[in-house]
């Protein structure tokens, strides 16, 4: 082990020192931490700070010898690496969107070695953040910030609910061809996410694109708008309204979900498939949109 010296970069700028050390310090304790700011064994451009001082850009910071749990290489595969550059579907200087392919998830994590994220830091040499997330079987437009002030703007539209998101979904049973709102709490529970009074405001827009009635098959195409983003809000009010979405492990309708497996489906029929939203750079509307995959268009062609 050894002094090393880490030069603040755009995402971390404004951060609080003991915030930025327990970041870099993995599994390191927080009294830890905070002895060595004490002891003055942490420098920032050679000189004491206390905990609370916010890092600038470019401020050096010296972190005395430290003990850390072991880090796992990041190596990401030609094959991710080329999957992910195929996904793209805009960039420029602030910003990078792809279209997330189902099965990928957005991060590390519960088993996951290499998620989106880790996988672009690998590709860029300047560092990116995720704006937001999706689950990893949710396929469609993911936001990634490669400047720290386009992070904090996009954050801003997501809270002030300026961000326009829209997803493609099949579910269970046919829907009357109106839109539909279900406006029900979100709780988050050991279990997953249950509607309970005590959970947070959600609310979703479901408008049927198209039935599909074939024996005792009977499911509708919907495009679901979203005014809030509470983890797996869509599944969840899914299942509420008596409309599971096909291939939901988690919320799913078993019988459903053996039908549209024997028909070919293999994945969670869940897509974002349209993004708008103010770019932080140009100020101007952008909206972004992300096709089906050729796996659904597939499936739905044989409905």
């Amino acid at each position: 082990m050894s002094v090393s010296f880490k030069t603040v970069d755009e995402f971390s700028e404004g951060q609080r020192l003991d915030n930025y050390l327990l970041k870099h310090l993995k599994g390191v304790p927080k009294s830890h931490i905070y002895r060595v700011i004490r002891k003055g064994e942490v420098r920032v451009n050679k000189g004491r700070k206390k905990a609370e001082y916010k890092l600038q850009l470019d401020d050096v910071v010296r972190i005395p010898p430290i003990r850390v749990s072991e880090s796992i290489q990041v190596v990401v595969s030609d094959s991710l690496k080329q999957l992910l550059s195929d996904a793209i579907l805009y960039e420029d200087k602030g910003l990078l969107i792809i279209n997330k392919p189902s099965g990928l998830a957005v991060h590390s994590g519960s088993g996951v070695a290499v998620g989106v994220i880790e996988a672009l830091r690998g590709m860029y040499k300047e560092p990116v953040e995720l704006v937001h997330r999706l689950d990893r079987s949710t396929s469609g437009v993911l936001l990634i910030a490669k400047k720290r002030s386009v992070l904090k703007n996009l954050h801003e539209q997501l809270s002030q609910h300026q961000m326009e998101k829209r997803y493609t979904a099949l579910v269970k049973g046919t829907w009357s061809k109106k839109r539909h709102t279900i406006d029900a709490p979100l709780y988050q529970n050991s279990r997953g996410v249950v509607i309970d009074a005590k959970g947070k405001q959600a609310v979703s827009h479901f408008q049927p694109l198209k039935n599909f009635h074939n024996d005792e098959f009977e499911a509708s195409l919907v495009e679901v708008l979203i005014e809030t983003g509470r983890m797996h809000q869509i599944r969840a009010h899914a299942k509420y309204a008596g409309h599971s979405i096909a291939f939901d492990d988690k919320y799913g309708d078993k019988i459903f979900d053996t039908q549209v497996k024997a028909k070919g489906l293999k994945r969670l029929f869940l897509h974002a498939h349209q993004l708008t939203f103010a770019n932080p750079l140009t100020s101007e509307i952008q909206k972004v949109k992300a096709p089906l995959s050729k796996d659904l268009e597939d499936f739905l062609a044989k409905l």
